[in-house]
């Protein structure tokens, strides 16, 4: 991964990502898909599935497809400047590129939803039809409960890994024991189940790449037994505003998160390491690599 040095103007673009949760017989495990290697966004790491806002996803009659009004999504996401309409947007966004990215569909019509949904709704997609079309045509509902805000990511003017600005929102969810995740083969070449612990131990060993939000995320999930216990202290908490600080250290780029002695935030946002250095192409916390595995 090469650092970026850049200092961005531009403000940053609403985004969503979903952390995507299952149980196994060895505990809470996690979707990660590898990003396509010529994307100019964290080409060639593993990332939740998730991307930026559309101009669509804010449709009146897309809107109207959620479950929950946009004033209860706005309350959800706990963002009172925030236009309901926008938190409402970003609950589709979010659902959305899921089901783009990774095949879950977190939808349901009058029947329920079961894989003849899914299937029909990746074939009007293939044809061509939007997403709004789409669900409107096979008359399903979008399921703004099966998402819960996890925390909110805002890229810094002076970027680690990318040259673009995101203010995103992640959330949690448990995938339908029914449904299979899967990649697209377009946006992301791989996929894996994995639980948190094993996925630090393979950025550990160098097998994958890892951005530092999913590195800080990863890090919080694994103090978690299963995916009822994560959904559960995400129902219990404000989702935590994480505004990274990065400072050069001697040549060394070092990212700082909230309750870091250098950031201006004092209150902790999630447990493990408070900062980042970028040494040899990875960011790793003071002490090494292995700290992410305490």
């Amino acid at each position: 991964m090469e650092l970026n040095t850049e200092i961005i103007t531009t403000p940053p673009l609403d985004a969503a990502t979903v952390i995507l949760l299952r149980d196994s017989a060895e505990g809470l495990q996690v979707l990660l898909m590898r990003r396509h290697q010529a994307s100019n966004v964290l080409g060639g790491a593993y990332v939740f599935p998730g991307g930026k806002l559309d101009a669509d996803d804010h449709h009146p009659q897309l809107i109207a497809r959620l479950s929950q009004s946009p004033v209860q999504l706005q309350q959800r996401l706990n963002e009172p400047e925030l236009a309901p309409e926008r938190a409402a947007a970003l609950f589709m966004a979010a659902i959305r590129e899921a089901f783009e990215e990774s095949g879950v569909l977190l939808c349901q019509s009058a029947a329920g939803a079961d894989a003849a949904h899914v299937s029909a709704l990746q074939q009007a997609l293939a044809q061509g039809q939007s997403w709004g079309a789409a669900l409107q045509s096979l008359a399903l509902q979008v399921q703004a409960e099966a998402l819960v805000p996890w925390s909110r990511w805002i890229t810094p003017r002076q970027a680690s890994v990318t040259n673009k600005r995101f203010d995103t929102r992640f959330f949690v969810s448990h995938v339908p024991e029914d449904q299979i995740a899967q990649h697209d083969n377009h946006e992301t070449t791989d996929s894996i189940w994995i639980s948190p612990a094993a996925a630090l131990g393979r950025y550990v060993a160098g097998e994958i790449e890892l951005a530092p939000p999913q590195i800080m995320s990863l890090v919080h999930l694994k103090q978690h037994a299963n995916a009822h216990s994560v959904l559960a202290e995400a129902m219990q908490r404000k989702p935590p505003v994480v505004q990274p600080e990065p400072f050069d250290d001697e040549g060394t780029r070092v990212i700082c998160y909230p309750g870091d002695e250098r950031h201006p935030v004092s209150e902790r946002a999630f447990p493990g390491p408070s900062r980042l250095r970028f040494t040899d192409g990875r960011f790793e916390p003071e002490g090494g690599l292995a700290r992410l595995l305490d």
